[in-house]
């Protein structure tokens, strides 16, 4: 077969991954081996690919593809999330653009175009996934509103709910007026934002006297029922009993005192407006004050409010300044920054509002949470962040768990008109649990709560319910096999935003029903940026599309690209050269396979001393790499993992090993290989591509089927890892002292100018006799001899590796004062590098203090340039 000169991922990506999926490698089922088990963080259903998803996704790949080689039944789950409020502002969008409202349709005819939609589109991402070679076992597929998984959320609510977990109640929510939906702390995003901080003065009722008080917010002054001072504050101690008159509406409303007021901010008074601010609401709650609300669901201003009412809130506070102003009401206007809240899926600016709503008792439950990961049972990868999860759990807030929308998990709950409550799944048994209470209950007479699940109350029971959604009826004795199998997972790769909305919650919805932990490791992601270190977003145009990229440098090109800078837990700042780079690194593998498939063999031909050292060198250094590698990867140190994957590929298999065995030009015409050679750095090749597939699947395939005729199954997506040998320590240290060599040759032959065909020769300075790698050296920088010396010789330009002098004879080619500047220059170097190692040593803070290996090494390092420095002004002398 021709090999094609340049790799052609586009034909690879084609060609293997409809293989894979033909011969099912991913496809898990439980058997004797041991399970590793991944479940997806399931994408929106609305999503398509970003750079976020693609640095997840890449580096679960990597763990399943390892795991999978290393002997594990390696299963990775992938699905998608409903995303209630995406979904359905998607669907609403659609609808519009059609001419049609929401509000002219029933929940069922909404209903059926949210389907018809997700049909539609739902699947787009895990297609996307599979063009970066994503080996899901796509036959296991879920979607969190699927009837089993839906199933699931209703009888985790029926049972928190019958445990007394759950309640519903009158308090202060977050509520998104664009979503027209509460939302979870967790789901609001706090910007620095320039505000106006406008004084607004409240005259005391029957005086001409004033008290100012300072608002961002001056569109909810209608709803203000009190205004609040510190009772031990002096200067309004005289106001006891006192009222003023709230501007806009003249309302009269008393001065009331708390010791929640600080004195010392402002001018000490603050106006209380209990339907829009949670400690307003307390403060109102403590002191009984009536509570307006000014604002409607969709941030108009109400008719409760008395004034603007229908306005936007935003030009309600543009207004109600101007006039403020024309009344001589305002003392000054500052300006200030400050944190405003804004919902996460539709960026409008959150109020806060009182509303009836669905809440789960979270500071119980969440204790077994906490204390899996304080005592290590779950693993935060990095550890930095197990103070930020000990912090919110340690003050964790009851869970808005409901959500004015259509799309998503309607909540069991049902009402008569006689004001009953019980909550099940059917209507059938909701008459029957009312019976009792109300005699005359009929369906007629009976509704179902309006609302649905908060999506998080589904996605928290992801790691169970993709395996059995039966498990919260049925227990974990009564479990399928799946379940008993696959749980608990191995690692979960997510982002570090939703450590609290959706990993904290797992843990605590795998301890509340398995009593188990959901999974161990928890490697969390850092985010994706662009050069200049802004979060890559649509609207500042700095993200690039994922496919366009793996279109243009082939997805093993961008998965290395987005893994060669991406330390756990840190952002990474995406540069399109790395994927450039990444390209580098695949042309570089197939130009070796190349290379190596170019070589013609003979068999009659004895393997040549310079090819044995290489072989049992390149033998050692992969064993010893291997055991780095192995380490980064039980670190999850991702990027260390690939990096000296790729030094491995790139220096030591291709820069030193291909070119120690490569075979000898004679007049222009390449010498054959003998057979042993060949074969070893063909079985070299193969452990190469193992250990790159993980991270470059497509192209390992493709040269793995290159290399020889092979049965279809035989591929090296589920070839068996590496195994270590013994390592000789020996012989990797002398092949050190082999690349210094080489390299200071090549140097002086090019500081020499001379033709890289002439032979030179090389002196050690030692009372050995040989060295098991002299005729590499020769080979490698072609050397007439490699020879041995107890005496210092003469016309030769010297050098020294460690504490060894070596001389490369010259005879006329050696101009004394150019070698005299030379020496000069790196007696000075070794002069100030002894300088800076014994300041260290001299130092009895880092003599105390330094590891032994590590004052052992800075006495090496002493040694060592005291012999340079030695040997160097003896040379000086000579000259």
């Amino acid at each position: 077969m021709e090999i094609a000169k340049t790799y052609n991922p586009q034909e690879a990506e084609a060609r293997w991954y409809p293989h894979w999926l033909k011969h099912q490698f991913f496809k898990s089922t439980p058997d004797e081996r041991q399970p590793y088990t991944i479940v997806i963080p399931p994408p929106n259903v609305t999503g398509v690919l970003h750079m976020g998803h693609m640095l997840n996704n890449t580096i679960q790949d990597v763990l399943i593809r390892r795991a999978r080689m290393l002997g594990f039944n390696a299963c990775w789950v992938p699905g998608t999330d409903h995303a209630s409020i995406a979904t359905e502002a998607k669907v609403v969008k659609l609808l519009a653009d059609q001419g049609i409202s929401k509000n002219s349709l029933t929940r069922d005819e909404f209903l059926k175009h949210a389907w018809s939609w997700k049909e539609k589109y739902g699947g787009i991402i895990l297609k996307q996934l599979e063009k970066l070679g994503a080996s899901c076992d796509w036959e296991r597929t879920r979607f969190t509103m699927d009837e089993p998984m839906s199933d699931a959320v209703l009888d985790v609510f029926i049972d928190l709910y019958n445990k007394g977990h759950i309640y519903r109640g009158v308090r202060m929510v977050n509520w998104d007026p664009k979503g027209l939906t509460a939302v979870s702390d967790e789901e609001v995003i706090h910007r620095e934002t320039t505000s106006k901080l406008v004084h607004v003065k409240y005259k005391l009722k029957d005086s001409d006297t004033y008290l100012t008080i300072a608002t961002t917010r001056p569109e909810t002054i209608m709803g203000d029922t009190a205004v609040c001072v510190n009772p031990n504050d002096e200067r309004y101690t005289h106001l006891k009993g006192k009222t003023v008159i709230v501007p806009v509406v003249n309302r009269e409303v008393p001065v009331i005192f708390d010791d929640y007021v600080d004195a010392t901010f402002g001018t000490g008074v603050l106006k209380v407006t209990p339907a829009h601010d949670i400690n307003d609401f307390n403060l109102g709650q403590k002191h009984k004050l009536p509570t307006i609300d000014a604002l409607n669901a969709d941030g108009t201003i109400s008719a409760a409010a008395g004034a603007y009412v229908g306005m936007d809130r935003f030009a309600c506070r543009k207004q109600i300044i101007k006039d403020l102003e024309e009344q001589g009401l305002i003392e000054k206007i500052e300006e200030i920054k400050n944190k405003v809240g804004y919902s996460e899926r539709t960026d409008a600016v959150i109020e806060p509002r009182l509303s009836l709503q669905w809440f789960l008792k979270m500071k119980e439950v969440s204790k077994p949470a906490l204390d899996a990961v304080l005592n290590e049972d779950v693993k935060l990868i990095p550890e930095k962040f197990i103070n930020t999860y000990k912090h919110w759990m340690e003050n964790v807030h009851d869970w808005c768990i409901s959500r004015q929308l259509w799309w998503g998990q309607r909540i069991p709950a049902w009402y008569d008109d006689k004001g009953n409550t019980v909550v099940c799944k059917t209507q059938e048994e909701a008459i029957e649990k009312l019976k009792t209470l109300n005699p005359s209950v009929s369906p007629g007479s009976l509704k179902q709560d309006e609302d649905v699940l908060d999506t998080w109350f589904s996605s928290w029971l992801w790691p169970l319910t993709v395996f059995d959604p039966n498990i919260i009826k049925n227990g974990w004795d009564k479990a399928n096999a799946d379940l008993k199998y696959y749980y608990p997972t191995n690692d979960l790769v997510t982002a570090p935003e939703i450590l609290f909305f959706w990993v904290a919650r797992m843990i605590i919805a795998g301890k509340e029903y398995t009593g188990l932990k959901p999974f161990t490791n928890v490697y969390l992601t850092g985010i994706v940026r662009d050069k200049q270190g802004r979060k890559m977003s649509k609207s500042l145009g700095n993200s690039p599309d994922p496919l366009d990229l793996i279109a243009k440098y082939g997805a093993d090109g961008v998965r290395v690209g987005m893994l060669l800078s991406s330390p756990a837990g840190n952002d990474l700042l995406f540069d399109e050269n790395y994927c450039e780079q990444g390209r580098n690194f695949t042309n570089k593998i197939w130009n070796a396979f190349r290379l190596i498939k170019g070589f013609t063999v003979d068999a009659q031909a004895s393997t040549p001393d310079s090819s044995k050292a290489a072989i049992n060198w390149f033998e050692n250094k992969l064993s010893e790499q291997l055991t780095i590698i192995n380490d980064h990867y039980s670190k999850y140190r991702m990027s260390d993992a690939l990096m000296a994957t790729y030094k491995l590929v790139w220096d030591d298999f291709c820069a030193w090993y291909l070119e120690s065995i490569k075979p000898d030009f004679i007049e222009g015409v390449a010498q054959p290989l003998d057979t042993y050679t060949y074969e070893k750095t063909l079985a070299f090749l193969e452990d190469v591509l193992k250990v790159i597939q993980p991270w470059t699947p497509f192209l390992a395939e493709e040269i793995w089927h290159q290399i020889k005729e092979r049965k279809e199954t035989d591929c090296v997506v589920i070839a068996s890892w590496p195994q270590i040998k013994p390592t000789d320590e020996k012989v990797l240290g002398e092949f050190e002292v082999v690349k210094e060599i080489v390299q200071t040759v090549r140097n002086i032959r090019a500081q020499k100018q001379l033709s890289p065909k002439e032979k030179l020769q090389v002196i050690e300075r030692s009372d050995a006799q040989h060295s098991y790698f002299d005729s590499l050296v020769c080979k490698l920088v072609n050397l007439s001899a490699f020879t041995y010396s107890k005496e210092e010789v003469s016309n030769a330009v010297n050098f020294m590796v460690g504490t060894t002098e070596f001389y490369v004879p010259l005879g006329g080619n050696i101009n004394k004062e150019e070698e005299k500047t030379r020496l000069l220059k790196e007696l000075d170097y070794n002069k100030g590098f002894l300088n800076s190692v014994l300041k260290k040593l001299d130092n009895q803070n880092f003599v105390s203090k330094a590891k032994p290996e590590v004052l052992a090494m800075e006495q090496k390092k002493k040694a060592d340039a005291e012999s340079k420095i030695k040997t160097i002004e003896a040379q000086l002398q000579q000259l």
